[in-house]
C-alpha cells in the first residue's frame, strides 16, 4: 500500500502525488558500480510516498550539497488528476531530464500545471519522472569498467525505470499503451540512444526531445576516458597503491562523500567539457556504435517525435569560450572539446583541422552574426569571439543533430513535428551563464506551464498555455493540433516536401522554414564524425 500526498490548487482543483517509490535496489556496497537490479516490491506493507528521494550524487556545488544526496535514490515519481481509477487507462508523460550527465533534480519543474491543464482540456494525462546514476556513479570509463560490463550504468537504470513504469503505471490509473517518453538534454540524448537501439518500442508509442534529439554530446569509445577514471581512482584514499585495472573493490569501500570529493578532483582538471557521459559499448550494447552512423544506417524506431531547440543553445553549452579573444581560442575550444588528442599532448589529426578552418571561414567573426543573436553588436562584456564560438558551437551540438534527425526520420516516413523556440523573454536557467539570448533549457518551464501559472507578463504566458496544449495534444493523439485548450497556431507535420519549423515566440508563433545557416549546418550535417557523434 502507498500512502501519497494531495496537492490542492486552490480554486483550480486536486492532485495526487506518490514519490521516492524505489523501482531498483539501492547501488550500494556489491552494486556500486554494477548493473540495476531491479525490485519488484516494497519490504514493506504501507510506504511512505508523500515526498521525493534525495537526489542521486553529482556534481557539486550546481547539483546541491551533498546532504541532499544518496545512493539510495533509484526512484520514480508519478502525479496524477485526484480520483483517477485504476481502470482510467490514461496517456501517461515521463520526464526525462538531466545536464550533461552530471546534474538530475526530478523535482526541480513542478508537473502540477501540466497535470491540472490537462484536465481542464478535457484529456488528463499522468505525469511521471524518475532518477537515474550521474557522472562516475551511472558512466564509469575505462579498461576496467569495459571489461566488467559496468559502462553506460545511468542508460541501464533508465531502462529498469521505464520497465517499472510498464508493469505498474496501470495500478495508477495509466495505459502502459500510451506512454509518451519527454526530455530535455540529457534526458533527450537518452531517448535519442533508445530510438537508435530500437529498444524504445518496448516503452513507448512516442516520444517528445528537446534540445538533445539525436547525438549532441560526443560519444567516445568505452576506454577513451581510461585516464580520466584514474584521476577519480588516485584522488581516493581507499585505493592506494591499488593496481589500475583492479579499483572497483576500493571504490566500492570508500563512503559517498570522499568519492563526491574524488568526483570534485576530476572537474577540477577536467580536460573536457563532459566525461562522465555514455560511451560506444558495442554490439548488444546501448550504444553499439556512433549514433550518427546509427542513423545513416536507418537503424532507428519509426516511432512519433516532436522535437526542437532554441535558439542560443551555445550560450549555455560553451562556458569554455567564454575567455576566447583570438581565432586561435577558438579553434582550441573545438579541439579541447571534440578531438580525441588531448590538447596539448600531441598534433590535432588532420581531418578535424581542416573541420575547424572551414567553420571559421563559414563562421566569420561578424559580431553581429554570432551567438546571443539577434544581439547586433552587443557582446556583454566580452570579446567578439565569443559570440562566434557560441555560434559554432550551437550548431555543432544541438542545431545540426536536430536538424538531421528531422531530415533523416521524416524521409522515413515518421511522423514528426519540429519547433524553434525563441521567446526572448525566457529566463536563463544558469546562474553562473553570461546573461543574454535564447539558452538552453529555458523553454523546459514554459512547457511545464511556470510563466502561465505564474502570471508572467504577456506574450509569454500565452506561449506559455500555447506550448503545454501542444505537448499535452500530442501526448494523448500523437498531434500537436487537437483544437482543445487555447487558440494556438497550427502546427505542420516535418515531411521531406515540408521541411518547416514552428517558431515558438510569444508574439510571433508562427511557422517558418527550416533553413537558418543552411550552408554552416549542412557542413556539420555532413561530417558527424568528426565532433565524435
Amino acid at each position: 500500500m502507498l500512502i501519497g500526498e494531495e496537492n490542492i490548487i486552490p480554486g483550480r482543483g486536486v492532485q495526487e502525488f506518490f514519490g521516492g517509490i524505489r523501482f531498483a535496489e539501492p547501488p550500494v556496497g556489491s552494486l556500486r558500480f554494477a548493473p540495476p537490479v531491479p525490485k519488484y516490491n516494497l519490504d514493506v506493507p504501507v510506504f511512505n510516498a508523500t515526498e521525493y528521494s534525495l537526489l542521486c550524487p553529482q556534481s557539486t556545488p550546481f547539483g546541491g550539497p551533498p546532504s541532499a544526496m544518496s545512493e539510495d535514490c533509484l526512484t520514480v515519481n508519478v502525479v496524477r488528476p485526484k480520483g483517477v481509477q485504476e481502470d482510467a487507462s490514461l496517456p501517461v508523460m515521463v520526464w526525462m531530464y538531466g545536464l550533461g550527465f552530471q546534474v538530475l533534480n526530478s523535482s526541480k519543474y513542478d508537473p502540477s500545471p501540466v497535470v491540472l491543464q490537462s484536465v481542464e482540456r478535457g484529456t488528463p494525462v499522468i505525469f511521471v519522472s524518475f532518477n537515474y546514476r550521474l557522472g562516475p556513479f551511472g558512466f564509469p570509463q575505462g579498461y576496467e569498467a569495459t571489461a566488467r560490463g559496468a559502462l553506460n550504468l545511468g542508460l541501464q537504470d533508465q531502462l529498469v525505470a521505464l520497465e517499472w513504469i510498464q508493469r505498474n503505471i496501470a495500478a495508477f490509473g495509466g495505459d502502459p499503451n500510451k506512454v509518451t517518453l519527454w526530455g530535455e538534454a540529457s534526458g533527450a540524448s537518452s531517448i535519442s540512444f533508445l530510438y537508435l537501439n530500437q529498444k524504445v518500442d518496448t516503452f513507448a508509442r512516442a516520444a517528445i526531445l528537446e534540445s538533445g534529439a539525436g547525438y549532441s554530446l560526443p560519444t567516445y569509445n568505452s576506454t577513451h576516458f581510461d585516464g580520466m577514471w584514474q584521476i577519480f581512482v588516485e584522488a581516493t584514499p581507499e585505493c592506494a597503491g591499488t593496481s589500475p585495472n583492479n579499483t572497483f573493490a576500493c571504490l566500492r569501500e570508500a563512503n559517498l562523500t570522499t568519492l563526491l570529493n574524488s568526483f570534485g578532483v576530476v572537474q577540477d582538471v577536467l580536460t573536457r567539457q563532459f566525461t562522465f557521459i555514455p560511451v560506444v559499448d558495442g554490439p548488444g550494447g546501448l550504444i553499439p556504435e556512433l549514433p550518427s552512423k546509427l542513423l545513416a544506417d536507418g537503424h532507428f524506431s519509426r516511432l512519433p517525435f516532436l522535437t526542437g531547440t532554441n535558439l542560443d543553445e551555445g550560450t549555455y553549452a560553451a562556458p569554455a569560450s567564454r575567455n576566447a579573444t583570438t581565432p586561435q581560442d577558438v579553434s582550441d575550444t573545438i579541439y579541447y572539446l571534440f578531438s580525441p588528442v588531448e590538447l596539448g599532448s600531441g598534433p590535432q589529426p588532420d581531418g578535424l583541422i581542416q573541420t575547424t578552418n572551414t567553420l571559421l571561414a563559414l563562421y566569420p567573426n561578424i559580431t553581429a552574426l554570432g551567438s546571443p543573436f539577434n544581439t547586433g553588436n552587443e557582446t556583454f562584456g566580452l570579446n567578439p569571439e565569443w559570440k562566434r564560438c557560441n555560434a559554432i558551437l550551437g550548431d555543432v551540438y544541438f542545431q545540426a543533430p536536430r536538424r538531421a534527425w528531422s531530415h533523416k526520420m521524416s524521409k522515413a516516413g515518421v511522423k514528426s513535428f519540429s519547433y524553434l523556440f525563441t521567446d526572448p523573454q525566457a529566463l536563463d536557467q544558469d546562474p553562473t551563464s553570461v546573461p543574454g539570448g535564447v539558452p538552453h533549457e529555458s523553454e523546459v518551464t514554459y512547457a511545464f506551464g511556470g510563466p502561465a501559472f505564474a502570471g508572467t507578463p504577456s506574450p509569454a504566458d500565452s506561449l506559455s498555455w500555447s506550448m503545454m496544449d501542444y505537448w499535452i495534444s500530442f501526448a494523448v493523439n500523437l498531434d500537436p493540433n487537437d483544437g482543445r485548450g487555447t487558440q494556438r497556431p497550427h502546427w505542420p507535420q516535418y515531411t521531406p516536401d515540408n521541411e518547416v519549423l514552428l517558431q515558438l515566440c510569444g508574439d510571433n508563433t508562427t511557422v517558418i522554414p527550416d533553413d537558418y545557416r543552411s550552408v554552416q549546418i549542412a557542413f556539420i550535417e555532413a561530417i558527424p564524425e568528426q565532433f565524435q557523434q
